[in-house]
């Protein structure tokens, strides 16, 4: 017998990046560049945190909106990093970035609200409305003259009775980064017409080309302006199995953030959260290691990529993924199952990123340099 399931549960799409990873997976010598994750493990200094936390039996329940000493941390952090003050009121330890923006989401849209997204866009951000019966509208980012950009008019058309927006910034897969006078146009229409703006800032600090932080609203938003800003320890430190990250918010909005942690998921492991007070503390200089890497493999990528005359890329500003076209390549769910097969690269279709996505393939460049260029050798094989 089948079960009756939650009518927006049961129309969710199957993830076709885990289409790709399943097939790899029965798939021996594969080069796994489908997810967001690097291949290096998280710094000695955060384990040793963890190990010393759990020595000291920081493994009871604790405040729902997180560990005191956690929230202070990130509110120092959040200061320092932008230059406003940002007060622990403001501060909700989530288990995610994931977690973060579902908790918004419950937070401010109703059934039948309506929620504005810039796409191409990670599909977990565009499923979690779906979910809450909210609906959806994708406003495109487009590629022109090699470079990713965003049409304010249509935006703000689209945000024509809307009751949010949501902004990931660099963006994950395109890696375009909104400029800070772009971002302080969007922040003033959406204050001016009481529309909620979440952003997406898990990828700020990873950012190119003698930058080392991305324009965010959080330069801008005062405490009580309808902005929620989602940040995640996975990929500054890391920690992507870890399971940690925060939310900064009004401050009005704590307590309702509290409950719905209670009732999600009763908020991330103690000792996990003693861990990210140290990453935070002392994390700046693998922070800063870990950009020079990444943008010395994005370039890497860009170079061999650019030099196939199939191949079309805007050399992404922010993150750590090539968003790629191949000319003559329309179905790329069906051309990155080709890939995989014949060069043993596992690579993320365009369409799991969107409609907008089609004919793009998505690879992720967080790996060690040797295997990059033996993933390269063998995409030039099938690309060239």
């Amino acid at each position: 017998m089948t079960a009756e399931i939650n009518t927006n549960v049961a129309q969710l799409a199957e993830s076709q990046i885990r289409q790709i990873m399943e097939l790899g997976h029965r798939m021996e010598g594969v080069i796994p560049l489908w997810f967001g994750e690097g291949d290096e493990p998280t710094p000695d200094f955060i384990k040793q945190a963890a190990v010393q936390a759990l020595a000291e039996d920081k493994t009871f329940y604790v405040p729902n909106s997180g560990v005191p000493e956690l929230r202070q941390a990130i509110a120092e952090y959040m200061t320092t990093l932008y230059g406003r003050p940002v007060a622990m009121d403001r501060i909700t330890a989530t288990t995610s970035g994931m977690h973060g923006i579902m908790l918004a989401y419950q937070t401010i849209l109703d059934p039948g609200d309506t929620v504005v997204i810039v796409g191409p866009i990670w599909p977990n951000a565009v499923h979690a409305a779906e979910v809450l019966s909210a609906q959806v509208r994708v406003v495109a980012l487009r590629e022109v003259d090699g470079e990713w950009t965003i049409d304010l008019d249509a935006l703000f058309d689209a945000l024509n009775g809307a009751k949010a927006l949501f902004i990931n910034s660099p963006n994950n897969p395109t890696g375009w980064m909104a400029e800070r006078a772009e971002l302080e146009a969007i922040f003033a229409f959406c204050r001016d017409h009481g529309i909620w703006m979440v952003c997406d800032d898990v990828y700020a600090r990873l950012v190119y080309d003698g930058r080392t932080l991305a324009p965010s609203v959080a330069q801008m938003a005062e405490p009580d302006d309808r902005v929620i800003v989602i940040n995640s320890f996975s990929k500054n430190w890391n920690m992507t199995g870890w399971r940690l990250g925060w939310i900064t918010a009004p401050p009005d909005l704590l307590q309702t953030l509290a409950k719905l942690t209670e009732y999600n998921i009763a908020g991330p492991p103690t000792f996990v959260q003693h861990a990210g007070i140290v990453a935070l503390r002392d994390g700046e200089a693998h922070v800063a290691q870990s950009r020079a890497a990444f943008e010395e493999r994005r370039d890497l990528v860009f170079r061999r990529l650019s030099s196939l005359n199939r191949i079309g890329m805007a050399k992404p500003k922010g993150a750590f993924y090539a968003f790629f076209s191949v000319e003559g390549e329309a179905n790329s769910l069906a051309f990155a199952k080709r890939i995989l097969h014949d060069a043993g690269v596992g690579l993320a279709p365009g369409t799991a990123f969107g409609d907008v996505g089609e004919g793009y393939l998505r690879l992720c460049f967080a790996v060690r340099p040797a295997l990059l260029n033996q993933a390269m050798d063998r995409l030039e094989r099938v690309l060239g």
